[in-house]
């Protein structure tokens, strides 16, 4: 490609599972994510990003705190979330937050944004679930002008209005890189495009090349709206071992888990061995060996144009030693072989 890719690495903190199958305590989970970090800086992946959640089966409702602890044992990965739940949030405790990781990690602070899938932290800090989307519309808005670093005047209806209000600390570049996180909804692509934020697509099933039409949509609605052109990255999971096979069989108990559970709540029937395996086939799973998830990768950068992929490798209870191995895959193998592909325009079509 004509363009340099960037690749990433996200995690929500997922409790994982010992030796004996027993959840393993949320303190060691959170060490062991610093660990999963400090590997993968150490490997030359380009970014590290931290999921806020608040439920039982993640460790991290706080990820600024963790990416901070990460700023100080590592050198050059870029620190960011995926995502901050910015509607039940403050967007000027955000953009302060933030700014004071970028202080520590000397500039490495990234955000993205997103109204989340989960929805436990309305109830949890007291906003409606019937403001879903007005809270997430204004405070993106404010998050706009807040990441300009400048004097703000803004007035809303989801929070006390600004004026003429400077906000600290102030960057030493003078802007956080900031995405907003989507979904699949073409309303929430028009509005990245319109407040002038990058784009990161959560391809989480389904083939990544029914995404293209939304990557097409942002790069039209920037341009309707007199914007530069702005990257578009990828978030999608996966997983990597020595075979197609062995990474299968070692992810499949601990998906269904997640998949099961998460399916309990919204109504999904049961995950089955014959689905996983036609999404790792044909859908949002980038799972198998180092050169099975490197094709898969390097089609899903072409087929939808990206500019960076993030590789989410932590997949419900899958143990900390599985997630340590991928990390090392993917930095010494995959990444390379990626960046191979798509110089040589080796991609497979299909």
């Amino acid at each position: 490609m004509g363009t340099t890719v960037e690749f990433g690495l996200d995690t929500f903190g997922d409790v994982t599972a010992d030796a004996e199958g027993k959840p393993v305590p949320y303190a060691q989970v959170i060490r062991n994510v610093v660990e999963e970090a400090i590997l993968a800086d150490r490997l030359g992946v380009d970014s590290f990003g931290l999921g806020e959640h608040h439920r039982d089966d993640y460790a991290v409702s706080a990820p600024e705190i963790v990416l901070a602890a990460i700023a100080g044992r590592t050198e050059r990965i870029r620190l960011g979330t995926a995502v901050t739940v910015l509607s039940s949030d403050d967007p000027v405790r955000v953009f302060e937050r933030f700014a004071t990781l970028d202080a520590v990690s000397r500039g490495r602070a990234e955000i993205t944004l997103g109204r989340g899938s989960f929805t436990e932290s309305f109830p949890l800090f007291g906003y409606d679930l019937a403001d879903y989307d007005r809270l997430f519309a204004e405070k993106a808005d404010l998050m706009s002008h807040l990441l300009t670093e400048d004097a703000v005047t803004w007035q809303g209806t989801v929070r006390p209005p600004l004026e003429k209000q400077q906000v600290y600390p102030k960057t030493e570049s003078g802007r956080i890189r900031t995405w907003i996180g989507v979904g699949g909804s073409p309303e929430s692509v028009v509005r990245a495009a319109q407040y002038g934020f990058p784009l990161v697509l959560a391809v989480i099933g389904g083939d990544p090349a029914r995404f293209a039409p939304y990557v097409e949509l942002y790069h039209r609605a920037l341009s309707e709206f007199g914007k530069d052109p702005l990257p578009v990255a990828v978030h999608a999971p996966g997983f990597i071992a020595s075979t197609d096979q062995e990474a299968a069989d070692l992810l499949w108990p601990h998906a269904r888990v997640l998949f099961n559970r998460i399916g309990r709540e919204r109504g999904w029937p049961p995950m089955t061995r014959d689905r996983f395996d036609a999404d790792i086939a044909g859908g949002a799973w980038h799972v198998g060996s180092a050169e099975t998830v490197a094709q898969k990768i390097a089609r899903t950068v072409r087929v939808l144009g990206v500019r960076r992929f993030d590789l989410k490798y932590s997949n419900g209870t899958l143990p900390h030693e599985r997630l340590m191995n991928t990390i090392e895959l993917y930095g010494t193998e995959v990444i390379p072989r990626v960046r191979d592909l798509l110089a040589t325009d080796a991609t497979p079509a299909s």
